[in-house]
């Protein structure tokens, strides 16, 4: 029986099709139309592209394809919230029976949706453990007492604001807390945090919002992510072991090691 893959954007769908293909793994993707790269869809047998609006078309796909475990793999921009994509009936009347509108309630609304249809969510993880943060410092470069005393304080603020669903990352400079991500993403806070600063040196906190099951949202760092701490000058970054994937791992160790960004995995609290 196939798994299915419910691809967005970045470099996630393609790494875990890789993974799949090397184990041997059946894998049908079904690509939201407005984020997956033409290359993913390309890259199996068989695969279909539905509008990120069409929960009734996933549904039919998966009972077509005798799919009941369905993998989240990649980046839905959650912008998309407040584009001009319409939903279907079905997603109308799920979104209509939401309180709100953020990653938990939404993919959550979602996954009990598809499990009354007899599909589960799996992990989206599940074809790259191997890219997984370890626990530990990750690059040549430990990070400083200044930098591991505001890191700390990041884990903080992050782990307190965890339980409200509203984004992955806090940025820290000079132990005050400068920037909470939202919808915008990391890379963008990253940038408006060196803004608001004026240069200064910032530390990044990625954190998995206290999320012990990893079917959606997983935390990302990959090497456009290095890129952008180094035009930032983020100089340290921690993040949940085991809860986060590290891209290209090998490659975005040694970029950062290249920068001289230390990269630290922490085990997660809960």
């Amino acid at each position: 029986m196939p798994y299915g893959m419910l691809a967005g954007n970045g470099r996630f769908p393609m790494l875990a099709l890789e993974s799949a293909r090397r184990l041997g793994i059946e894998v049908i993707v079904i690509g939201i139309e407005e984020e997956v790269a033409p290359e993913v869809l390309a890259a199996v047998p068989k695969s279909y592209s539905i509008s990120l609006g069409a929960l009734s078309k996933l549904i039919d796909i998966c009972k077509t394809e005798g799919i009941t475990q369905l993998m989240m793999c990649g980046q839905v921009k959650h912008t998309k919230i407040f584009s001009a994509i319409r939903p279907d009936w079905r997603l109308f009347k799920l979104l209509a029976s939401l309180d709100a509108k953020n990653t938990d309630a939404l993919i959550g609304g979602v996954a009990r949706v598809l499990q009354d249809e007899g599909i589960e969510l799996a992990d989206s993880t599940l074809l790259l453990k191997e890219l997984l943060a370890p626990v530990g410092v990750l690059t040549k470069r430990k990070p400083t007492s200044d930098e591991s005393k505001e890191l700390n304080y990041g884990r903080r603020i992050a782990n307190s604001l965890a339980g409200f669903d509203i984004g992955q990352s806090v940025v820290i400079s000079e132990r005050a807390c400068v920037a909470l991500e939202a919808m915008e993403g990391t890379d963008a806070i990253l940038r408006r945090a060196a803004e608001l600063t004026g240069g200064a040196p910032l530390r990044l906190v990625k954190s998995s919002r206290r999320r012990q099951h990893l079917q959606f949202d997983v935390p990302v760092l990959g090497l456009n992510s290095v890129e952008v701490m180094k035009e930032t000058n983020t100089t340290a970054s921690s993040f949940d072991a085991g809860r986060t994937l590290l891209l290209d791992r090998s490659d975005l160790i040694a970029k950062a090691n290249e920068y001289g960004i230390s990269l630290i995995g922490v085990a997660p609290e809960d």
